[in-house]
């Protein structure tokens, strides 16, 4: 131990170590700063306003997720963390209490250290995936995982950030978010259905799935279900929500499906053995 270490550790009434001792004076800095530059609170409603303004971010401004029969709205995680860089003062982000082979354990927070005010979720994230049709299903993949624990983290994260943000602050920000994207005319809206399919394409649903959930033809798509399509589709990226929440399978897929079904070998049982043995297809 050097002895700067040592001078921390016995300097310290509680007897801390140096690195204990060094994060105390890190949250007694960041505190003393804040107090010392205290956030314009009018300076940064205009930054977070003008910040919506821009398509980019409006476009990945809003998740939606089906529950008890009704869509659920509200501001993503990208939204959440542009409103808490321009309000200030803020210190926020995850981290990793303990990992098994089966589940993860971690913790979200958000720190406003100008009033001192905290908001945390600790949360145990089971390695798996959870669908309607296989329930609860497993998994091993790094990948897999890693993509798991950090779309349940960012969940938690984004309530904790806007459980310190004034509301109303979060409210003026979603409406502006919603006024850039009715109201952008850079491009056209045939132009913007026709990205719209291509993106939902790549998250496995077809112009005919997007043709059952509006009610009628693509062609005539309004610039509120474009909003309200950007929003599904914020949901299937971000894993808050699956594809059959949404979307009812086309007639090809079901096809298919059924196809998949009548192809497997039926199963033949030995009268002498008792062995169970797959058919050989005719």
């Amino acid at each position: 131990m050097s002895d700067k270490e040592m001078m921390l550790k016995q300097s310290s009434p509680m007897g801390f170590s140096a690195d204990t001792a060094r994060v105390v004076q890190e949250v007694q800095g960041a505190i003393i700063v804040a107090q010392q530059c205290p956030r314009n609170e009018q300076k940064a409603y205009t930054e977070i306003i003008n910040a919506c303004k821009r398509p980019s971010l409006s476009e990945q401004a809003m998740y939606s997720f089906p529950r008890g029969g009704k869509n659920v709205t509200g501001p993503s995680i990208r939204l959440a963390e542009v409103i808490a860089r321009h309000w200030g003062n803020l210190q926020y982000g995850i981290r990793e209490i303990s990992s098994q082979s089966d589940e993860t354990k971690y913790e979200a927070y958000c720190w406003d250290v100008q009033t001192n005010t905290r908001a945390s979720r600790i949360f145990t994230q089971k390695h798996g995936r959870w669908t309607r049709k296989a329930g609860f299903k497993s998994v091993d993949d790094p990948r897999d995982v890693y993509e798991i624990v950090a779309s349940s983290a960012t969940r938690r994260l984004r309530a904790c950030i806007l459980e310190i943000i004034p509301g109303d602050i979060v409210d003026e920000a979603v409406t502006q978010c919603q006024k850039t994207l009715v109201g952008r005319s850079d491009t056209p809206l045939k132009d913007r259905v026709r990205q719209m399919v291509q993106k939902f394409s790549d998250l496995g649903v077809d112009e005919e799935m997007l043709f059952k959930r509006l009610g009628h033809k693509l062609e005539v798509t309004t610039e509120i279900e474009i909003v309200n399509l950007g929003n599904i589709y914020k949901s299937l990226s971000d894993g808050m929500s699956s594809r059959d929440d949404w979307f009812q399978p086309s007639e090809n897929k079901q096809v298919d499906e059924l196809n998949n079904k009548f192809d497997e070998k039926p199963e033949v049982v030995n009268k002498k053995t008792g062995e169970i043995k797959k058919a050989a297809k005719k």
